[in-house]
């Protein structure tokens, strides 16, 4: 089942944030976020959570691409899978989920920039329809390693 996150969900979904990031291809972020600076950071619209029963196994969010300026319509893509559920088809789902939902809600164009290493998640990215639009060498590192980056992006196909 895939439902709104909420507020409360918190502990449940950092954990499965700290598992992604502890992987070293998963993201730039430092584990150590709490729920306000996760909620400020994150757009408020098309958060969601998959659960199997009541344990939360995987969920997905959006970024504003820029802090400096507001794109309307544009937003940065997270999805995170607990590692036990991996390979089961949830980020997909929750990939599908979120895709439908921003263009309902007039996002019309998705981004991600994703370790080269992480073929899992590229895989639920060009899955969705997410295109590969650029390369980034080194461009931070990650438990100390630098890491390369590919970028994606995937508009709505009402303006594609």
């Amino acid at each position: 089942m895939i439902r709104n996150m909420r507020a409360a969900d918190w502990d449940e979904v950092s954990i499965i944030y700290q598992e992604g990031i502890e992987t070293g291809t998963a993201s730039f972020r430092s584990p150590e976020m709490n729920w306000k600076d996760w909620d400020s950071s994150h757009i408020k619209a098309c958060r969601f959570v998959a659960c199997q029963g009541k344990e939360i196994i995987g969920w997905i969010a959006l970024l504003p691409v820029s802090v400096k300026y507001d794109m309307v319509g544009v937003a940065e893509v997270e999805v995170y899978v607990k590692h036990s559920h991996k390979c089961k088809g949830i980020g997909s789902s929750l990939m599908d989920k979120l895709v439908k939902e921003s263009e309902a809600a007039g996002i019309w164009m998705l981004q991600a920039g994703i370790f080269l290493q992480n073929s899992a998640v590229l895989r639920i990215h060009e899955k969705a329809g997410f295109r590969v639009v650029g390369y980034r060498e080194k461009i931070g590192k990650a438990n100390g390693i630098w890491q390369d980056n590919l970028l994606l992006e995937r508009r709505n196909k009402l303006i594609a």
